[in-house]
C-alpha cells in the first residue's frame, strides 16, 4: 500500500541525506498542469465549446476528465453531458481551438528548476503526457530547450504503444520501457497533478509525487506516495536522488 505524506514528511535526522521513501534511478513527468500551466486554458477551451451546445461544465466532470487523453476527454462530456454532437466533430473543435489557444502557457513554479536538475545530474527523465504530437510541440514551443533535456517523451493521444490512456497504466510502463536500461517500475518516480494519472503510476507500480490542482479533494490524493503545493518544494534526496545545492 502506497504511504501518504505532506509536504512537510520527514527529511530525516539533523541534515540527512538518508531517502525517506523507496530509491528511484529514473523521473517520468506528466506535462499540463504539472510543469505547464494549461488547466486554465483547458477549461476554458472547452466551457466554451460547451456553451455552443447551452452545455453547462460542472466540476464533476472538469476532474473526471484531469488527465485523460484528448479522445476520452471528449468521450466523457459529450456522453456524460449528452451534448447534441458526435464525439469526433466535438473532438476536432477542441483540437483546432487548443492549437490556437495553448501557445503561451508558462511554466509552473519549480519546474524548470527540478527538470533542469535533474538533467545535470545524469538522472534519466522522461515526459508521459495525455496530449498528442501536434499539442505538445504547440504548448512547449517556448520552452523548446527545456523539454529537449527529456530523453524521450510518450504522448498517449498519439502514441500506438500506449493503448489505454489514464487512469491505465499504459503510458507510464511505455515510459519506463523506453529507457535505454529499461529500469523496473519500483526505480521510478512519477510526477503528476491529476487523480487519474496518480491512479495510473500505482498501477503502474510507481511511486508518485503530486502537486494537485487546489480544487481536488483530499479523497482524490490519498494514493499518492507524497503531495505537495509546488514542485518548488520537492526534495529529491527523500527518493535517494541528488539533493539541490544549497
Amino acid at each position: 500500500m502506497s504511504r501518504l505524506f505532506s509536504s512537510s514528511s520527514v527529511l530525516g535526522t539533523a541534515g540527512s541525506k538518508m531517502a525517506a521513501f523507496g530509491k528511484v534511478t529514473h523521473c517520468i513527468f506528466d506535462m499540463d498542469g504539472l510543469l505547464l500551466d494549461t488547466e486554465p486554458v483547458y477549461e476554458r477551451i472547452l466551457g466554451d465549446l460547451l456553451k455552443r451546445y447551452s452545455t453547462a461544465y460542472p466540476r464533476t466532470t472538469r476532474m473526471k476528465v484531469m488527465g485523460t487523453t484528448e479522445q476520452r476527454t471528449c468521450e466523457i462530456l459529450v456522453n456524460d453531458l449528452r451534448v447534441p454532437c458526435s464525439v469526433d466533430e466535438f473532438l476536432a473543435q477542441f483540437r483546432r481551438n487548443q492549437l490556437l489557444h495553448l501557445g503561451q502557457a508558462p511554466l509552473l513554479q519549480g519546474a524548470e528548476r527540478l527538470v533542469r536538475h535533474l538533467h545535470q545530474h545524469n538522472i534519466p527523465i522522461a515526459l508521459a503526457t495525455s496530449s498528442g504530437v501536434d499539442s505538445v510541440e504547440v504548448k512547449t514551443k517556448n520552452h523548446r530547450e527545456l523539454f529537449e533535456l527529456f530523453g524521450h517523451k510518450v504522448m498517449g493521444s498519439s502514441d500506438p504503444d500506449v493503448k489505454e490512456g489514464k487512469p491505465a497504466p499504459d503510458i507510464f510502463l511505455v515510459a519506463a520501457s523506453r529507457f535505454a536500461d529499461s529500469p523496473p517500475p519500483d526505480r521510478c518516480l512519477v510526477f503528476e497533478d491529476a487523480p487519474n494519472g496518480v491512479t495510473a503510476a500505482i498501477a503502474a507500480g510507481m511511486q508518485t509525487v503530486m502537486v494537485p490542482d487546489p480544487r481536488v479533494e483530499e479523497d482524490q490524493r490519498k494514493h499518492a506516495t507524497l503531495v505537495l503545493s509546488s514542485l518548488e518544494d520537492f526534495k529529491p534526496e527523500q527518493f535517494g536522488l541528488p539533493p539541490f545545492s544549497t
